[in-house]
């Protein structure tokens, strides 16, 4: 990051005074009788029809339209375990894409904890404050452990974002990168470099969309996961197939798709060019992927590529889904967010790509031309009709798969923030 960059984001988060957030009042707290119904007496009359029915948190409280962003700070964007309280500019600066995109109220939470069964405790004791939980930057494999405790032991619905968020935005790319090259999830041949929680949500969902396990390489950086091979945890298993690849020299040739979830510059040049015709290269690595998009058109004149940067085209940016995945979830007031809800998530944001875009976000994008082809396989975060597209998806999802506590609601579609 050049000095000039790096000055202005630490203005950014300095100026016009620290942080990124501010609580703000949602009813009058001018006169006497307005704190006597903000706090004592009249706030014993909600307490006590809560005490009678949990369910009146929603009528009475903030909790319905409110996530918490919760993290031990141990898998920090790709800075790494630099601790929880370092975490903090991150976490608010997920809380105000929340609020920006969504319209949903989101605090961070930044907990020191010495194991992940501590972190869990923490969490889970807290969670019912909230309509839901998002959980940020815990690494893998813990990362696995801790969602999986926090949805068995909580009451209100548990979001990786860095599994799941992940896979959902990656698998609506790949589903439109696929169609446009001529091919299918169904039958291609996919090469996933990277085997820690992005991966291993996005292989899942992958499944979950339609393809077939076996065609499925998943490499960590000991090379190929293959049947048999020593020392691989419960999560790298289910990705061992029977297969006499070893490296991603082996595993690539032929490959109809290549994500990498790893580290930069670790694809080559001759890997990109040993792959079959009409390759998709996710090269997810950020600041710096897997294979250059410079270098990689040179090798490939075929190719669709899409990058975690969005200083290219087909940026695989989270911030397309969970603020909207989460609005659905909370207005039918879900119990879980299911494999179902994050496939409607896939198919909302994939089809929204193939829609005539917006003058305004072409506006946004320096007047680019923006249709659906090699170039313009995802919507641009500005596009305002994902809020309503996704959270429609997901809301109906939920009461599709009996996890909706509320109906479809009457102000859906919604069609831009202010809805909210």
């Amino acid at each position: 990051m050049s000095d000039t960059l790096r000055k202005a984001a630490l203005d950014y988060h300095a100026f016009p005074k620290p942080g990124k957030l501010a609580l703000e009042l949602t009813t009058p707290a001018e006169t006497q009788e307005d704190l006597s119904l903000a706090y004592s007496p009249g706030v014993a009359e909600p307490v006590r029809e809560i005490a009678k029915d949990p369910e009146n948190a929603f009528k009475y409280t903030a909790k319905g339209n409110t996530v918490a962003v919760i993290t031990d700070g141990s898998a920090i964007l790709g800075l790494g375990n630099l601790g929880p309280l370092a975490s903090k500019p991150v976490m608010e600066g997920k809380s105000l894409l929340f609020k920006r995109f969504a319209g949903i109220d989101s605090v961070d939470i930044e907990v020191e904890s010495d194991s992940p069964e501590a972190f869990i405790e923490v969490a889970a004791s807290i969670a019912n404050t909230w309509g839901g939980i998002n959980l940020e930057d815990i690494k893998a494999p813990e990362c696995f452990q801790v969602e999986k405790a926090l949805i068995e032991r909580c009451n209100v619905p548990v979001f990786h974002d860095d599994q799941h968020g992940t896979a959902i935005v990656t698998v609506a790319g790949l589903l439109n990168a696929l169609e446009i090259q001529g091919k299918s999830i169904e039958t291609a041949k996919i090469v996933c470099l990277g085997a820690g929680a992005a991966a291993h949500a996005c292989c899942s969902l992958m499944i979950t969309a339609g393809a077939e396990r076996e065609n499925i390489t998943m490499l960590d950086s000991k090379g190929v996961i293959y049947a048999g091979r020593d020392n691989l945890n419960e999560y790298k298993e289910e990705f061992a197939n029977d297969t006499d690849a070893r490296t991603l020299d082996d595993a690539i040739k032929g490959a109809d798709a290549f994500l990498g979830v790893s580290g930069p510059n670790l694809m080559s040049a001759d890997q990109l060019a040993a792959m079959a015709p009409n390759p998709v290269v996710f090269a997810c690595s950020n600041p710096d992927p897997e294979i250059s998009p410079n270098l990689a058109h040179t090798v490939r004149d075929d190719l669709i590529m899409a990058t975690g940067r969005s200083d290219f085209p087909n940026q695989v940016n989270n911030v397309l889904c969970f603020p909207f995945l989460f609005r659905g979830t909370l207005d039918v007031r879900a119990t879980a967010i299911n494999s179902e809800m994050k496939l409607a998530a896939v198919h909302a944001i994939k089809d929204l790509a193939k829609e005539p875009v917006p003058a305004d976000v072409v506006k946004a994008y320096g007047g680019v031309e923006l249709t659906f082809g090699r170039e313009y396989i995802l919507p641009k975060p500005t596009d305002e009709r994902l809020l309503g597209a996704v959270a429609a998806a997901v809301a109906q999802a939920a009461i599709d798969s009996d996890v909706a506590r509320l109906p479809y609601p009457s102000h859906y579609p919604l069609k831009t923030t202010a809805d909210c």
